[in-house]
């Protein structure tokens, strides 16, 4: 029979709890609250930042990955993410995302490099030339062959959602060395019981379907899930991991060459 646990450990837990999971997302509930960032997609701007030029005066092959501050109130906790490539010599990008309205996998929808709801995206990582061209196919089929690509497959949480697809392509180029960020809600769903290699291949994982689960790598740090929340620490680029602020620390470079 289990001993019960003394009261003050309980508070002690709760309080960690509280301040590593409940505390940061009131915090960015409170600034979307006063802000005027756009309550609709209708109000939002959708244009091109101007980060990638002109695919016909871009001769190599090229992957970028992006991500950016979700629409409306699921930007007080997760980013949307997608991925930009485009062969050798071709004269447009292909871009990638997944949504929650009709078929889930859509092509080409918004400029490449465009803003999310008026947010200007980030780039975690942006490969060029021959590697890139090596990676191309694998994606490719990747994205063909995506378990939940019907309409009504979406869930907004714990998935699968836009984050969830591309960390399926993620997971099938692992030597790019990239991992979502925390913040990317549905980017740990998994379907069942999960214990194995990280998305990058530098770690271990232990999931439940993407509600609770803990990750131990080089590329992901240490992480903890709970209930799709995530905190932890950044190992290679020092930084804390905190839900609905992803990460706060050393800025993390773009990758741009293969890690492995």
């Amino acid at each position: 029979m289990p001993f019960p646990q003394p009261p003050g450990r309980r508070k002690t837990l709760m309080l960690v709890f509280f301040l590593l999971f409940l505390a940061p997302i009131l915090a960015r509930a409170a600034v979307y609250a006063v802000g005027n960032d756009p309550r609709s997609w209708r109000d939002a701007n959708w244009s091109s930042t101007g980060m990638l030029p002109a695919a016909a005066s871009f001769a190599p092959a090229r992957v970028v990955i992006f991500t950016g501050t979700a629409g409306a109130w699921k930007g007080v906790f997760s980013v949307h993410s997608w991925i930009v490539l485009k062969r050798a010599d071709e004269k447009r990008w292909t871009r990638y995302d997944v949504v929650g309205w009709g078929e889930p996998v859509r092509l080409n929808n918004w400029p490449a490099d465009g803003l999310w709801y008026g947010n200007k995206p980030v780039m975690l990582a942006d490969i060029t030339g021959t590697e890139a061209e090596t990676l191309i196919p694998r994606i490719e089929k990747t994205v063909k062959a995506y378990d939940y690509a019907q309409t009504g497959d979406y869930r907004i949480w714990p998935g699968p959602n836009s984050n969830s697809f591309t960390a399926a392509i993620l997971r099938t180029v692992p030597e790019l060395g990239v991992a979502l960020p925390p913040n990317a809600i549905g980017r740990d769903f998994r379907h069942g019981f999960y214990a194995g290699w990280t998305d990058s291949g530098t770690g271990l994982e232990i999931n439940l379907n993407g509600y609770a689960g803990i990750k131990v790598g080089w590329i992901e740090g240490i992480e903890l899930n709970v209930l799709g929340l995530v905190a932890g620490l950044d190992l290679r680029y020092p930084g804390l991991k905190l839900p609905g602020y992803g990460r706060i620390g050393i800025a993390s470079p773009v990758t741009t060459a293969l890690a492995r």
